[in-house]
């Protein structure tokens, strides 16, 4: 697997060219968003109904995180390194 967009650069941009500080974002992320898809993955099971964890799951959460990264929607606070989702 390769990752083509968004490009490294871009997101090397986002984390200050630490690409230690950049899997540490994107891994904080993909849990997070990992974590949202089984509770609708749960809460689908629940209903009944698996058609929006179908629609939720044609992107891994590491490649949503990372193009949410390179967008800007998700950064991190230098003093404390948290992930801030905007």
């Amino acid at each position: 697997m390769s990752l083509i967009e968004p490009k490294i650069d871009v997101l090397l941009d986002k984390t200050d060219n630490d690409r230690f500080l950049l899997c540490s974002l994107a891994s904080k992320r993909a849990h997070d968003i990992n974590d949202m898809l089984r509770g609708q993955h749960n809460r689908a099971i629940q209903l009944e109904t698996a058609v929006d964890i179908a629609r939720a799951s044609n992107k891994k959460p590491i490649s949503i995180a990372f193009s949410e990264i390179a967008r800007g929607d998700v950064s991190y606070d230098p003093e404390s390194i948290d992930v801030k989702n905007h």
